[in-house]
């Protein structure tokens, strides 16, 4: 079910370089005192993290300012697209608290588009090239090198619309032919230096099917579907600044063309930094890859930075908002530590998980003077950051289960847990004194024994009496037996892409899953759904996969109570 965004939450964002640029136009009457942005992905893959910070920005924006904020598909490559992904990006947008105006598609602008590209070649500002891919690369210099002019570069406008024409309708094989804008071929800004702005491909569009043979560039359709739709600030990850010139080219020949719209305004592109994360990569190409030579098990597994695989996780829509929060936006790019990511879900999941019990690495412990057969029903506090949501009820019997590393048969000083001659409290329930231990032929641990104190249940008098530890249970007759999947870092180093003399697959972290089959939980759990959150006492967040069924539980962690992998890099 998708969250909404609190008006408190809201509250919370500073202002940041963008919303002062906003401010400032509606302050000057700029555009007609309106605000209207879009987030525009790709359908060529899921959406990430990085993705989620972008999509802050563009519905906040709209929101903060009464304006409006459109989904739209940038779907102008065939070959990569596909409407898997159209589906799963609207569940993220709606998972993550947001809601568009209208869903639109650059697919829509297709005519228009085309009649614009036929307008450019009769004005003069396009004409169809013939050479291959690799001879218009190579005549385009460098930097500090002027390009060198197509030798059709100058020919008649007439033959360039007749050649434009034939391609789309199918007359001509992919490569063969490509439109490009006649522009400046000495520009220092390489991307004026006549870019490609149509190309043949005959794969068939998930809307359109073979109706196009020609596809309009990025570059060239990006500017004019912003500005077809009324888009008042277009906002991009500081990879498009060096494009921007020519998408505000591409904006001033449409104003002077006959698809001028009536209103008059000037659709802005501002640009921010992308999101890098630590132990983490974002690039789809490779996250395509992981999922494609089944190094993960698909685009939600739990380790990867798509949005899907952290709801999967147990990660909140208030917890990914609260971090891009945090991290706020610059004009710098730079890598955020993983760990601030990870401090938000806690801080989130802290204030409203459920805790309960969960044995993952059980052992039996057996209170040897507590009746046989008898069980008593504890009551277990909810959440203790908000006792208004109760307590429920958890069983208490002679025999239960504990973490093996509860008990060390011969303990060092400080070690509080159970170790023969040694109390500690059994959580919301009484003070035991360990007595001894059994163990089998491998000297593995196999029973603990204890005695119980009668009178230091949770909440009778001498129950105040003081112990060191307190330790977390489950019955043996009550628990549910559960799976649980411990994941973490994907990959070893802290910035895997900057790693260039090796492939990045060398880098996955070979323990980023451990599955634990032998789990108990308490029977309230019967009742858990998919993706609910907990706080398996004194271990971790946790929540249910929606792998779970016909009474198998799987639980995936979260994070941990606390960051430990902090602890490891310093050592």
């Amino acid at each position: 079910m998708a969250e909404q965004i609190t008006p408190q939450e809201e509250g919370k964002k500073s202002l940041n370089f963008i919303e002062q640029m906003v401010e400032k136009d509606l302050a000057e009457g700029r555009n007609g005192g309106r605000v209207q942005t879009r987030f525009p992905p790709e359908p060529n893959g899921y959406l990430h993290i990085g993705h989620a910070k972008a999509i802050c920005l563009d519905f906040g924006i709209a929101r903060k300012y009464g304006g409006t904020c459109n989904l739209r598909f940038d779907d102008t490559n065939p070959i990569k697209e596909d409407v898997e992904y159209v589906d799963s990006i609207q569940e993220d947008i709606q998972w993550l608290g947001f809601r568009w105006e209208n869903i639109y598609y650059a697919s829509d602008y297709f005519g228009q588009l085309f009649e614009f590209a036929l307008w450019l070649i009769d004005h003069g500002h396009a004409y169809v090239d013939e050479q291959t891919a690799e001879a218009i690369a190579e005549q385009k210099g460098s930097p500090t090198v002027a390009g060198r002019e197509s030798p059709f570069r100058n020919r008649p406008a007439a033959e360039s619309r007749d050649l434009f024409l034939r391609m789309n309708s199918g007359e001509f094989d992919e490569g063969a032919m490509t439109l490009r804008a006649k522009i400046d071929m000495a520009s220092p800004n390489m991307h004026f230096r006549d870019p490609i702005i149509y190309r043949i491909i005959k794969t068939p569009h998930h809307r359109t099917g073979r109706t196009w043979n020609v596809y309009p560039m990025y570059d060239f359709a990006h500017g004019q579907s912003d500005y077809f739709e009324g888009v008042t600030h277009s906002l991009c990850t500081l990879e498009f600044e060096v494009h921007r010139p020519l998408y505000d080219y591409f904006i001033d020949r449409l104003i002077e063309s006959p698809f001028k719209t009536e209103d008059n305004y000037r659709t802005r592109q501002t640009e921010f930094n992308r999101l890098n994360l630590t132990y983490t990569v974002m690039s789809k190409r490779k996250l395509l890859q992981l999922v494609k030579e089944h190094r993960v098990n698909g685009w939600d597994d739990p380790r990867m930075p798509t949005i899907c695989g952290y709801r999967r996780r147990g990660f909140t829509p208030a917890s990914i908002r609260n971090f891009v929060d945090m991290i706020g936006y610059t004009k710098y790019d730079g890598v955020i530590d993983v760990a601030l990511l990870e401090h938000a879900v806690r801080e989130d999941l802290n204030a409203t998980a459920r805790r309960v019990a969960a044995v993952l690495h059980p052992v039996k412990l057996i209170i040897t003077n507590y009746p046989e057969g008898q069980v008593e029903m504890m009551e277990s506090v909810n959440n203790p950051e908000n006792l208004a949501e109760g307590t429920h009820p958890i069983a208490f019997t002679r025999e239960l289960y504990i973490e093996r590393e509860d008990f060390m048969e011969e303990a060092p000083k400080n070690y509080y847990r159970l170790t023969p001659g040694q109390e500690v409290r059994l959580r919301c329930a009484y003070i035991v004194r360990c007595t001894g231990c059994k163990k089998n032929e491998a000297g593995e641990v196999t029973e603990v024994y204890a005695e119980y104190d009668p009178q230091t249940k949770t909440g009778m008098p001498e129950s105040n009496r003081r112990v060191k530890g307190t330790i977390h249970w489950v019955s043996t007759s009550h628990a549910l037996q559960a799976e649980v999947r411990l994941y973490d870092r994907l990959f070893t180093v802290e910035n895997p892409m900057e790693e260039k003399d090796r492939d990045f697959l060398e880098l996955l972290n070979p323990n980023s899953l451990e599955v634990l089959t032998d789990c108990y939980v308490e029977e309230d759990l019967a009742t858990a759904r998919p993706y609910d959150h907990f706080q398996f006492q004194r271990v971790g967040y946790f929540n249910l996969d929606p792998d779970s069924r016909d009474g198998r539980l799987i639980f995936n962690r979260t994070v941990s109570l606390r960051d430990t992998w902090s602890k490891k890099k310093n050592r």
